[in-house]
């Protein structure tokens, strides 16, 4: 059978069929492609992402706990947006208490705050100088926590409302955050997980089971005054936003020696 119109040459259905044949094979082969070379993409621009993220954490953290004078237990300085309350405080301004026993703490579920670390720092006013309380330096409190709803590593700042010109502020959740009291700090992005682990100054792995919590029956160690170095290995996970892309998954080992 021959399509054709009158007084013209036409086509047989069989040569119709073969080009259309090739066609659809011609389209499968570029639209693969295309679909293959999107995907690399998009898990390259995630893998490039979280390699920033992991560069930034380093450097981040280096300076900021690096700066620190030592870590404690729990916050000192009362805090008005508690993330994690210590429930055997009536008040709710305490959050609760963590020990320096390694492991490996996810990040929560949506509305969940993790906390991670306490530790203080001096107080430093507007002429970038430590601020004294007779022979000693008035502190501020920091607590670096894990935010599940937004999958980010976050500080918070508990400033020292009594040390003179303190030049810093206390920083509050996003959504309670004004202009006295400015969003706390982002950290970093995609964050899974982060592992804990502490040493002493001379690089020994501090024994957390020398000391038992006579309440938990858990081990608490020596606990912060024994730690002098803290490492973290943040874990990155981004899900995939195309189908043929690969989710990134990553970590960075960070190792901060204190100040004093």
């Amino acid at each position: 059978m021959r399509l054709f119109k009158p007084n013209q040459a036409g086509v047989t259905v069989v040569e119709l069929l073969v080009v259309m044949m090739v066609s659809f094979s011609l389209m499968t082969v570029i639209t693969g492609f295309a679909l293959s070379f999107w995907g690399n993409t998009v898990t390259l621009s995630n893998d490039q992402g979280t390699l920033v993220s992991r560069f930034n954490v380093s450097t981040y953290l280096n300076k900021f706990i690096g700066q620190g004078y030592g870590f404690i237990t729990q916050n000192d300085i009362p805090d008005n947006n508690t993330g994690k309350p210590d429930p055997a405080i009536v008040s709710g301004k305490y959050w609760m208490p963590i020990h320096a026993v390694p492991g490996n703490i996810p990040t929560g579920a949506n509305g969940t705050i993790t906390p991670l670390l306490y530790f203080r720092k001096p107080s430093i006013n507007t002429s970038n100088n430590i601020v004294m309380n007779g022979a000693v330096p008035f502190e501020d409190n920091y607590i670096i926590y894990l935010d599940g709803t937004t999958k980010q590593l976050r500080s918070r700042a508990l400033i020292n409302t009594t040390a003179p010109a303190n030049r810093n502020l206390t920083t509050c959740p996003p959504s309670a955050a004004t202009a006295s009291c400015p969003a706390d700090a982002v950290i970093s992005d995609d964050v899974s997980a982060v592992a804990l682990r502490y040493f002493s100054r001379s690089g020994n792995t501090v024994d957390y089971t020398s000391i038992t919590d006579p309440v938990s029956l858990k081990y608490i160690g020596p606990d912060y005054p024994s730690v002098e170095i803290v490492e973290l290995t943040v874990k990155y996970y981004r899900k995939a936003q195309l189908h043929n892309a690969l989710n990134t998954v990553t970590q960075t080992v960070v190792r901060v020696a204190l100040r004093n």
